[in-house]
């Protein structure tokens, strides 16, 4: 009897030793696999140190009050979902002590690349398991915020086309893309970064916070997501039979040596336009007005990220891309081409 009670006791220890952890679960995101997210935390889950609640969200930016409503009541908050629940989550967790986590689950999944949090459901429970975790800052964009990559020009304008789209999925998007590049036109923007006035005319304006759009698209490879800076990426004009070999680079993770690029790094940022503009924040449309007032909030939130580098993994989007892209100008592409622009 009396050992028996001594098992008792331990495993109330247990369950006590155990770090409350929140998923938030969104039920229509991307590829479908958070359908069979309880079956996966039963088989990998570690619950000697976690007691899991799972949540699932009903409309937008439900994630963000119930991540916010999480604070002071679980360790953890895990977004289940692709990069639009990921940015309202971190706009719920931003500023406070709950560490955040990544369940991947979308189609693009950019942050979760850049922490090197694996695809496969279970080995992302792996990850949540290790319990590694790091600060990293949020980027604010007017009264936005960004963990990502977002910005203005030409992937702005596809994002709000795509967001009209009935259709989801990468071979839409690509087919969006190619189609409007045909006749996208530059616009001219003045730049303050950190005081220093310039004025660009631009493809695009990407403000990276970590390298990457999501699908292994690596706008500025360079990008550290923890030094107190936004990586300001301006895409300048480019002759169209280039687009294939552009956008290769972006897969090959030579984006930045290309010599349409001009990438600057700074606190804070003020972009002029003269007048409203499409934009996005990590991939999701927004419409701003004619100025973005852009300023890093430097270890403003608590992640969980990955120690081992994940290999690149072709995507469907990267074959894609360079497919669409090619016969819609012409099919000039090599591979010669592709790092040599």
């Amino acid at each position: 009897m009396s050992c028996r009670q001594n098992e008792i006791k331990f495993v109330n220890l247990q369950k006590k030793m155990a770090e409350e952890i929140l998923f938030i679960v969104n039920p229509i995101s991307g590829t479908g696999k958070q359908k069979k997210l309880n079956k996966n935390l039963e088989k990998t889950l570690n619950y000697s140190l976690f007691n899991p609640t799972i949540v699932y969200t009903q409309h937008a930016g439900h994630a963000t009050e119930l991540s916010r409503e999480a604070i002071g009541h679980y360790k953890y908050v895990i977004a289940v979902g692709g990069d639009g629940t990921v940015n309202e989550v971190v706009k719920g967790l931003t500023g406070s002590e709950t560490t955040m986590g990544i369940i991947p689950v979308g189609s693009g999944n950019g942050l979760a690349r850049h922490l090197n949090i694996p695809m496969d459901m279970d080995e992302a429970i792996k990850v949540i398991n290790k319990q590694l975790t790091k600060r990293i800052d949020t980027v604010k964009i007017n009264n936005e915020l960004s963990v990502n990559v977002s910005g203005v020009g030409f992937d702005a304008h596809v994002a709000h086309k795509f967001a009209k789209n009935g259709k989801r999925g990468s071979i839409p998007y690509v087919k969006i893309a190619a189609t409007e590049f045909q006749h996208y036109k530059t616009q001219a923007y003045k730049i303050v970064a950190d005081g220093k006035p310039m004025f660009r005319n631009a493809f695009m304006i990407s403000l990276a916070n970590s390298a990457q759009f999501g699908n292994n698209a690596l706008i500025s490879p360079e990008a550290k997501i923890d030094d107190g800076l936004v990586d300001i990426c301006i895409l300048s004009e480019f002759p169209k039979v280039e687009a294939p070999a552009v956008g290769a680079r972006l897969f090959n993770r030579t984006m930045h040596k290309s010599k349409f690029i001009e990438i600057i790094r700074a606190r804070k940022v003020e972009i002029d336009t003269n007048h409203p503009i499409v934009g996005h924040i990590d991939g999701e449309p927004v419409i701003f007005n004619d100025m973005l007032n852009i300023e890093v909030q430097p270890a403003s939130l608590s992640i969980i990220y990955n120690d081992e580098i994940q290999k690149p993994i072709i995507t469907a989007i990267e074959k894609d891309f360079v497919k669409l892209f090619g016969k819609a100008t012409g099919g000039i592409f090599s591979k010669k081409k592709s790092i040599s622009e």
